[in-house]
């Protein structure tokens, strides 16, 4: 069973979660307040999808993480993270936000608090109306970037991402490519087709 374990049931973790559900994949869907709240969500997104707890999403071996960025520095104690492949589309919108972030890329940040987990970034640079549609345009199909510090997690990942009909671009390290992915830098809210 191919399973994705997300957190966050926000614009983008319901728009990731629409394309998973779309390809045959199984979708735990969480946020903070309970799965009793997901009711609404869950009837939306449709057959594959199940409210759970978020500790429930974390203990899946493949996490979405779409929290808002002051809260990823509470998910350190939610699960033991080592060797979980976490597929990062978070975005810092405000400078700090509560984080200390030593100069890092946003996401290495992220990997700090996710001690072990094999991040990899992604998802985060679509709006989450484009990335709920469908991926295949004209002749070609809609681009999502990935960036990430463990080949086989990389390779993972892109694999989910053309499973579920985008064409992933490798962008390097969480460093140079998870940079380049954040908000307002060069490759945030742009809309590649690859042909």
């Amino acid at each position: 069973m191919k399973l994705i374990g997300i957190l966050g049931a926000g614009h983008i973790g319901k728009a990731a979660a629409t394309r998973f559900l779309a390809n045959d994949f199984q979708v735990l869907i969480s946020n903070s307040k309970g799965p009793e709240t997901l009711t609404d969500i869950v009837s939306q997104l449709g057959p594959g999808a199940k409210a759970v707890t978020a500790a429930e999403a974390a203990a899946a071996d493949i996490i979405l993480v779409a929290v808002p960025w002051t809260k990823v520095k509470d998910l350190t104690e939610l699960t033991d993270w080592n060797g979980k492949i976490v597929i990062d589309a978070t975005n810092r919108l405000e400078s700090g936000a509560g984080i200390e972030d030593g100069g890092l890329a946003s996401t290495e940040v992220v990997q700090n608090y996710l001690p072990g987990a094999k991040v990899v970034k992604a998802m985060n640079t679509l709006s989450a109306k484009i990335l709920a549609a469908d991926p295949f345009v004209g002749n070609g199909k809609r681009v999502l970037f990935i960036s990430g510090d463990d080949k086989d997690a990389k390779a993972i990942v892109s694999g989910i991402v053309n499973e579920i009909g985008f064409a992933p671009i490798d962008l390097g390290t969480l460093a140079a490519g998870g940079r380049l992915q954040q908000f307002n830098w060069p490759l945030s809210s742009q809309n590649f087709i690859k042909l």
